[in-house]
């Protein structure tokens, strides 16, 4: 079983609900990263989304956009980011970790060659934002062979045909993006939510991760209700931004956050039980 599969088992255990955040690998500056991982597990994450910086990140909103420029000033590469991982993995074996990104930079090292050095690395799963399930069949291979989860998005335009390929090439679990459009927009309609996530479990005992428009305690405790995973990332990304000079400002800043998601996460654990 996957580390990340013993994540998601552990919390069903305990009827409680993971909490996903994301920054991008590199920013403030490539030295903060793997300090910025730790302070995030210790504020409360149960996996880590790391976004490897790219030139051209399509389904990214304004403020990850921004956090991709700020990381690629520095020439933060897909090796970089292996690297960060390794760090991270010296004193943390435990926590899953998740890139996310996109096919270029992977496909440039070779599917193999990037499976092999991310599972020494001690990476658990990729979700490549721009690579159908369709055409994932050769990096879904060499990824299993690693044992690394590949990681899917599904949107609420997808029909229940391409869930299936979805889940068919997927595991790990099911990224299910909460509106039509890109990260940190501000239209996340919970009803609607739920009524894919219900659709999604009725294909697969994957478990169902939600992530964009989630702002706060109040929207992380919204779609606790109806997922296995709340996603996080702009909103974690802007407090990075608003204090790039300051790490300590930008832990404290970054920790109160999450923080208060994890809380607002298990206490609708609590009122469920």
């Amino acid at each position: 079983m996957s580390r990340i599969a013993n994540v998601f088992a552990a919390l069903k255990a305990q009827n409680r609900k993971a909490l996903i955040p994301y920054i991008t690998a590199g920013d403030p500056q490539p030295q903060a990263t793997v300090e910025l991982m730790h302070t995030l597990v210790e504020a409360g994450a149960d996996l880590l989304e790391l976004g490897v910086p790219f030139s051209d990140p399509m389904a990214d909103g304004p403020v990850i956009q921004a956090a991709c420029e700020r990381a690629l000033v520095h020439h933060v590469s897909l090796h970089d980011v292996l690297e960060m991982t390794s760090q991270f993995r010296r004193t943390n074996t435990d926590t899953p970790v998740i890139l996310m990104g996109y096919l270029n930079p992977v496909e440039i090292m070779g599917y193999r060659a990037f499976a092999l050095q991310a599972e020494k690395a001690g990476v658990d799963g990729l979700l490549t934002v721009d690579l159908p399930p369709e055409e994932s069949h050769d990096l879904v291979d060499a990824l299993n062979h690693s044992g690394i989860d590949p990681i899917f998005l599904a949107a609420p335009t997808t029909t229940k045909e391409r869930l299936e390929k979805i889940t068919h090439a997927g595991s790990g679990f099911v990224y299910y993006v909460s509106f039509k459009g890109v990260t940190g927009a501000n239209a996340l309609d919970v009803n609607a939510v739920a009524e894919k996530v219900n659709q999604i479990r009725q294909i697969t005992p994957l478990p169902v991760g939600v992530g964009f428009g989630i702002r706060d305690a109040e929207s992380a405790a919204q779609i606790a209700q109806v997922a296995d995973a709340v996603v996080v990332g702009s909103a974690i990304v802007k407090k990075i931004a608003a204090d790039a000079n300051d790490m300590q400002k930008i832990k404290a800043e970054v920790s109160k956050l999450v923080g208060s998601m994890r809380e607002a996460i298990d206490a609708v654990a609590r009122q469920a039980a």
